[in-house]
């Protein structure tokens, strides 16, 4: 499961909102093919891994992938049936924070067809409306 080593702030801030569209990592920058978000919202780790694992059994062993996303955030939980108060719950998982225009994971040196039913897929295990690219 993907997770940093070491944060700076065990408990960050839950922004309950996701503006804008992605400034960074919008292109395909290291593969042929890429899987690119259409819509803003958090991807856990074990989504991120789904996809992921997705992408390289269909593949079967060809070609090479990119994960462009890191869940770097914590999301906090209290236990089950906790009286409210007695500040923030602990961490429970983490997230990527997906903007919209992100490219999520890139393949490389598979055919069209392969590349576009492996990101489909995958996408298929994702929580967010996602759409192929390829590199310009």
């Amino acid at each position: 499961m993907l997770m940093p080593k070491r944060v700076k702030y065990r408990k960050p801030f839950s922004a309950p909102r996701i503006k804008g569209v992605a400034k960074r990592g919008a292109t395909v920058a290291f593969g042929e093919y890429g899987l690119k978000a259409l819509e803003p919202k958090w991807v856990t780790a074990r989504q991120i891994e789904s996809a992921r694992i997705t992408i390289s059994r269909y593949a079967k062993k060809k070609g090479k992938m990119w994960t462009r996303i890191f869940p770097d955030k914590a999301i906090t939980k209290h236990p089950a049936e906790t009286r409210m108060g007695k500040g923030k719950g602990a961490p429970d998982h983490w997230v990527a924070v997906v903007k919209p225009g992100h490219i999520l994971f890139e393949v490389e040196g598979l055919d069209l067809a392969t590349a576009k039913e492996a990101l489909k897929m995958a996408s298929d295990k994702l929580p967010i409306k996602t759409k192929l690219v390829a590199r310009r």
